[in-house]
């Protein structure tokens, strides 16, 4: 790499090798309970039996197989060899994991209902070709569920340093390096309007707010502090810059939300 040039992108192998939090059952679960349920009010049904789900990113399985058992035929994919091992040897009775990159997912066209992208973008080499091939393999009236953070969080979610996400490649890098977290920061986060941009083929819905006002329907007691819930709608909208994680779901086509009303309800993002 020639002085000054930036560094170009590399792909995260073996990533559940070095972030034990991927092998965490108990919280990966949580987390797919959460996302169910999220899917399952967009959708407006009481399970996913009969839908087709993929899980991107699906390391060591444990958010497919929570698909799988609520219903979905599923299958999971990553570059993760060590992660697909493990899933497979443990879920591979019910779950069809490959391994595949996202960009390139080994489904046919409009053959998919489902799709789970959480927590993945800010790894991936590409992640506009990601959502592409996403949108490609989904039916239409299919929904691409988003867990997304973005640039401005203040404690980067990996690696937990304050305001990592906002700096340039070589200040990141130096950074980790100070602090012995490693040699380079490989993440890359979009801002907010870089999300809008990224989701611009789907009809987008912002599950945020309604997660926040009432994490117990969602499942999402080990995100919201109980005090943060108690909040007004309004104030809760007035946070939403310095949330840390969006909760998206992308639908493919016209689709909205079918699920029962919320006390607060999912809102519609402007991608174009």
């Amino acid at each position: 790499m020639s002085k000054g040039r930036p560094r170009e992108r590399a792909e995260q192998l073996g990533y559940s090798e070095q972030m034990s939090v991927m092998l965490d059952e108990g919280s990966r679960r949580q987390k797919a309970r959460k996302l169910i349920a999220v899917i399952r009010h967009a959708l407006g049904r009481d399970d996913l039996a009969g839908l087709t789900a993929v899980d991107v990113g699906c390391s060591a399985g444990f958010i497919a197989d929570e698909l799988a058992e609520a219903g979905a035929s599923t299958s999971g994919v990553d570059i993760d060899e060590p992660g697909i091992a493990r899933a497979r040897a443990r879920f591979g009775d019910r779950v069809d994991f490959q391994i595949a990159r996202g960009e390139d997912l080994p489904f046919a066209d409009e053959s998919v209902d489902v799709v789970v992208l959480n927590h993945i973008y800010e790894h991936v080499v590409d992640p506009q070709a990601v959502i592409a091939d996403i949108h490609r393999v989904l039916r239409p009236g299919g929904v691409l569920y988003l867990g997304a953070a973005h640039r401005w969080q203040f404690i980067e979610p990996h690696h937990r340093l304050p305001f990592l996400s906002w700096l340039p490649q070589g200040l990141a890098d130096r950074y980790m390096r100070i602090t012995g977290k490693g040699d380079h920061y490989y993440e890359q986060f979009a801002t907010v309007a870089g999300l809008r941009r990224l989701m611009s083929a789907y009809n987008v819905w912002d599950y945020t707010l309604p997660v926040l006002a009432d994490p117990v329907a969602f499942a999402g007691e080990d995100i919201v502090p109980a005090a943060v819930s108690r909040l007004p709608e309004g104030l809760l909208a007035r946070l939403l810059p310095i949330v840390p994680t969006y909760i998206w779901v992308g639908f493919k086509g016209e689709g909205r939300p079918a699920g029962p009303a919320l006390s607060v309800g999912p809102r519609p993002i402007a991608t174009a």
